[in-house]
């Protein structure tokens, strides 16, 4: 039987405001046909909790499939379904066609209740053993768009590259979903709320460079050890992440494993090293791993699909672009785990954290804290601009006058359309060990001016300086004069708000 207990969220989902709302409008839709969701995420998000959720809250049926063999799987999905409706036998379908056709069969008009949800989880691990059941899945969602039917059923998985291809190009579920969700980690200021940290921004900030936004590493994981304050960050690290008893301290190496379609553990692995050593153009992952470009092409490809790396294009030079590693611990992993493995795992933990304070300075906390600037001009900070929003990305601005190449780790840029000519909205630039002063917002202006003789219309452009180390007082002497932004670490995470606000 069903149960409803109203729409709004439970108070014990933390965070995830939008998935919720998207999830139960996918439910309220009056429509009298049936309807497909498709709900993916990385491991450890919180898909799981989010959707018996949604069962608990919406009653329904709830599947959650396990690695097995086409007949175990089918014999625990028909005892799921012999429990769901109470029958003191269980079902014995022998084959998906007859288990797909009972389960629509209990959305039938004619039953009582309101629309019904199924919920069938880690589906990616069914279609392996059973790669026909997406067609009979759109056989019945074909078949209930002539008849009537109160089926809502969703369709969740990990495997980014199965649940990706679900909907895409000629695939069976090509055009039938109502619903496409991707949980997403949580945002760096949510995670510092998650984590208990947001008062403290410097430990926030360097907490989330490690572990990013993932839920379970809290309470799953770690059991709620969380570092008391900024100054239990080394220790905290050394006896989770870097503890070969810690579940974390593998975790890196589960999570390429765990992708259905990487084989070469080693090759990946690789790749994202040479992204997390700084090369990150596929040019550089190809020299860095003795490969040609040609043949790195499948592996970036998988990792971009399994959402563990992305290529962000270069905003200001057309067909150039960077490759970052998207998971921060793996990036954590690639850079100061893998390369001290053997001693780690010796238990030195604290003598190779004290040995790697620089390479974590500059190859995870200093990209890392780029990209939050970056979301923090996209989400909180975009008030702070007197025009609206254009694309947010960072890219290279090439001064022929100077024969040098000015590296812009933050822009705001509105491409041209009807005549009108591009326009760069704020230029920035992101240090994260580095007191910032007068010479950082030179080469800023620099950039503003290249651009400008280039004909890119700079008439609104403001710049802006981000530090998590602080600002001289020369430079906030210059900002105080209007047209400059300067974002510390306190303004990042909402507990101060900008001095100024460009015009």
């Amino acid at each position: 039987m069903q149960r409803r207990t109203g729409s709004g969220k439970p108070s014990r989902v933390f965070d995830r405001g939008a998935e919720w709302d998207g999830l139960t409008a996918f439910m309220s839709r009056p429509l009298p046909h049936a309807m497909l969701g498709i709900v993916s995420g990385r491991r450890r998000m919180g898909k799981t909790y989010l959707l018996r959720a949604l069962v608990e809250q919406c009653g329904g049926f709830y599947f959650g499939a396990t690695a097995g063999t086409e007949a175990e799987s089918l014999r625990q999905f028909s005892s799921a379904l012999a429990e769901h409706v109470g029958s003191p036998v269980p079902f014995a379908f022998s084959t998906w066609h007859d288990a797909i056709s009972y389960l629509f069969g209990l959305a039938a008009p004619g039953r009582e209740g309101g629309p019904f949800l199924a919920v069938i989880d880690e589906f990616p691990y069914l279609v392996k053993v059973s790669p026909e059941l997406p067609s009979l899945i759109q056989r019945e969602i074909d078949r209930c768009q002539v008849d009537e039917s109160r089926m809502r059923m969703l369709l969740c998985g990990s495997a980014m590259s199965v649940m990706g291809g679900l909907p895409a190009s000629t695939a069976p579920l090509r055009g039938r979903a109502q619903l496409e969700l991707v949980v997403r980690p949580f945002g760096y200021r949510a995670a510092a709320d998650f984590w208990g940290v947001a008062a403290e921004p410097a430990l926030a900030a360097r907490l989330h460079a490690v572990v990013g936004g993932t839920p379970a590493y809290r309470r799953q994981f770690l059991a709620d050890d969380v570092p008391a304050h900024l100054g239990d960050f080394d220790d905290w690290l050394c006896r989770t992440v870097l503890s070969p008893f810690s579940p974390l301290f593998r975790e890196a190496r589960y999570l390429l494993a765990e992708e259905m379609d990487i084989r070469d553990t080693a090759l990946y692995h690789s790749v994202l090293a040479a992204v997390a050593q700084g090369n990150t153009t596929r040019g550089g992952i190809a020299g860095y791993i003795g490969r040609k470009s040609v043949d790195i092409s499948h592996p970036l490809n998988v990792l971009e699909d399994s959402h563990l790396l992305v290529r962000e294009a270069d905003i200001f030079r057309a067909g150039k672009s960077q490759y970052r590693i998207t998971e921060p611990l793996i990036n954590f992993y690639e850079a100061v785990m893998r390369p001290a493995w053997t001693r780690l795992e010796s238990g030195q933990a604290a003598e190779v954290w004290a040995q790697s304070t620089e390479r974590f300075a500059a190859q995870v906390a200093g990209p890392h804290f780029e990209a939050v600037c970056r979301d923090y001009v996209l989400g909180p900070g975009r008030s702070l601009l007197g025009t609206s929003l254009g694309a947010v990305g960072s890219g290279v601005v090439t001064d022929p006058k100077a024969r040098r190449q000015i590296e812009i780790d933050v822009a705001v840029v509105e491409p041209g359309s009807g005549g009108a000519k591009p326009s760069v909205a704020l230029l920035g630039e992101a240090k994260w060990g580095t007191t910032m002063g007068l010479n950082h917002l030179e080469r800023l202006a620099r950039a503003r001016d290249v651009l400008a003789e280039r004909g890119v219309d700079t008439t609104r452009c403001g710049l802006a300086c981000f530090s998590a180390a602080g600002f001289s007082d020369a430079l906030r002497a210059e900002a105080d004069r209007g047209g400059i932004l300067l974002i510390g670490l306190d303004e990042l995470y909402g507990r101060a708000m900008p001095a100024a606000v460009l015009p």
